[in-house]
């Protein structure tokens, strides 16, 4: 169990407190943020620590500046948009060197319940490589740290670990918390039966993943390209479907796991097959695939039988869409997994990524336990790994 202080396990009145977000958000050629979801989720550790008079520094990368300022990647936009959702002025400490004149004196004039954000902390070069200087720089001005970013959550920064070392206090905000609770413990403690679904294009993401949830799980559903390498380790035809060939031995040792553990291991047994990787190229179903033909989505006898297999579900995790559903004729099979669980009764739980954009796009977000903001940190998380970021926070 990961056990780590949080914002509720302190008193921030009077201090000040730097909070690392994860604000890397999209936005468009006018500087406005196209899909603001990360911004809303930072808020309420953002509102908690106003509320008890504390002097709220906020911080976060956006994009890949690279260690040199790049007014297209700066924060601006984001102090505007959270001004507007907090109801308060957020001072933008525009500053190029993240903690310098400009951000010292604007923190030096705030009040408790003022809220000021930094400038991009990647446009210092140390940031990545958690450099000494930067995280000294970013302890400086703050009494306690708070850590509510899960999507940099794998990256060992300045911003995220290095402040830590610098600081009396370090804690997780209420979004890290979540992730937490939701992927760390739950998968390692989960109410039972717990099912895995795994897809997404490459068995080569999720190696790691596989192997970890097999020790886990009492069931995995796999989808997606990647169904096609475990296929052909069965020896079956593919036709000219996804193939790691690399990869298949592996497969082969993860099928014989599954065995071993007595773990109900489910692949296609049908696809939505087509000649030309094109959303209006001429599809069909089939069982078989022959040469020549490739499938980029799971047919219908396969996507009752995942449905079927969720149904008694307690705990699920899913992690990668089940063909190409960025092309609309190919994204059944997603639509299918989604739409049962949004039915089921159990803690579902989307680690991030492309299925948590397709929950969202389908409309059934609201009906998931947990959707995780972050992508490689939530799969790093499902391999067992321990996040620095989380790491480096106070335990209880």
């Amino acid at each position: 169990m990961l056990n780590k202080k949080s914002v509720d396990d302190i008193n921030v009145k009077g201090k000040r407190v730097l909070v690392r977000c994860d604000f890397n958000v999209p936005l468009n050629d006018e500087g406005v943020i196209t899909d603001e979801n990360r911004v809303i989720s930072a808020l309420p550790t953002i509102k908690k620590l106003i509320n008890d008079g504390g002097k709220v520094i906020l911080c976060s990368h956006l994009g890949k500046p690279k260690g040199e300022p790049k007014p297209e990647l700066s924060l601006a936009p984001v102090a505007k948009r959270l001004s507007e959702l907090l109801e308060k002025e957020v001072v933008f400490a525009n500053d190029d060197n993240v903690v310098g004149d400009q951000a010292k004196k604007a923190v030096e004039a705030m009040n408790d319940g003022d809220v000021v954000l930094l400038e991009n902390t990647r446009y210092r070069a140390e940031e990545t490589k958690n450099g000494e200087a930067f995280s000294k720089d970013l302890a400086s001005i703050t009494d306690v740290f708070v850590n509510d970013a899960f999507g940099t959550a794998h990256r060992a920064h300045c911003s995220n670990i290095g402040v830590a070392e610098y600081v009396d206090t370090a804690v997780v905000g209420y979004l890290m918390q979540k992730e937490i609770d939701f992927l760390g413990n739950a998968v390692n403690n989960p109410n039972r039966p717990f099912v895995a679904i795994l897809g997404g294009a490459k068995v080569s993401d999720k190696i790691n993943v596989i192997n970890n949830l097999l020790d886990k799980v009492d069931t995995l559903i796999i989808g997606g390209g990647m169904a096609y390498t475990f296929l052909k380790a069965m020896g079956q035809g593919i036709g000219s479907s996804l193939l790691e060939e690399e990869k298949i031995d592996y497969a082969k040792e993860m099928l014989d796991k599954a065995k071993a553990k007595d773990v109900q291991l489910l692949l296609p047994v049908d696809h939505v097959v087509t000649q030309e990787f094109s959303n209006d190229a001429f599809h069909k179903e089939s069982e078989d695939i022959e040469e020549g033909w490739m499938a980029l989505d799971i047919g219908p006898k396969t996507r009752e039988i995942y449905r079927k297999a969720l149904e008694s579900a307690k705990t699920v995790v899913w992690n990668g869409p089940m063909g190409v559903f960025e092309l609309s004729n190919f994204a059944n099979g997603t639509i299918a997994v989604a739409k049962a669980l949004a039915e089921i009764e159990a803690t579902t739980i989307i680690g991030g990524g492309d299925s948590a954009a397709a929950v969202n796009i389908l409309g059934f977000g609201d009906k998931m336990t947990h959707i995780s903001t972050g992508g490689g940190a939530s799969l790093e998380f499902l391999e067992g790994k321990e996040l620095p970021g989380v790491v480096a926070a106070d335990d209880k």
